[in-house]
């Protein structure tokens, strides 16, 4: 293994760039695109208002309804009145959508296990670490939970 080094711009496009495409062949897998696949992946854990979804997916309200809008009509979300505010509307994931999301999820962490095998497993720890206190800090930041 070579220990050349980039500058730490390039490094992060690059990764960038291999974690995109790693994103792009997994949500095709799925019969979705990048950002159905970020959308499911978003609800796994949570219900979000259809604001929050998307500016979790950096899209615009008409944006985020048409998306919303066609994973509707393909089963794979939900739309529900929030029992905190009845104007508001949140989204779900349904069964369909749920087994998609978990499939995509087992398909990408296999992927980028092969990926962090280049590393010894200590590095890896480092790695994982570093970028967790990265992504929070900077979810933190812009107002997002990551957790």
């Amino acid at each position: 293994m070579t220990d050349a080094a980039l500058s730490p711009a390039d490094a992060l496009a690059q990764l960038t760039f291999l974690v995109q495409r790693i994103l792009e062949e997994r949500s095709s897998a799925q019969g979705l695109s990048v950002v159905q696949g970020r959308m499911l992946g978003i609800l796994r854990d949570r219900t979000p208002l259809m604001s929050e979804l998307g500016a979790r997916l950096g899209l615009d309200k008409s944006s985020i309804s048409g998306l919303v809008d066609r994973a509707e009509k393909r089963g794979l979300v939900e739309r529900f009145r929030s029992p905190d505010d009845g104007r508001a509307v949140q989204v779900r994931l349904t069964d369909e959508g749920r087994a998609r999301a978990t499939a995509g999820e087992a398909e990408f962490d296999a992927e980028a296990s092969r990926l962090l095998a280049h590393l010894p497993e200590a590095e890896r720890t480092t790695l994982v670490r570093l970028i967790s206190r990265l992504l929070i800090a900077e979810a933190e930041e812009s107002g997002f939970d990551i957790r």
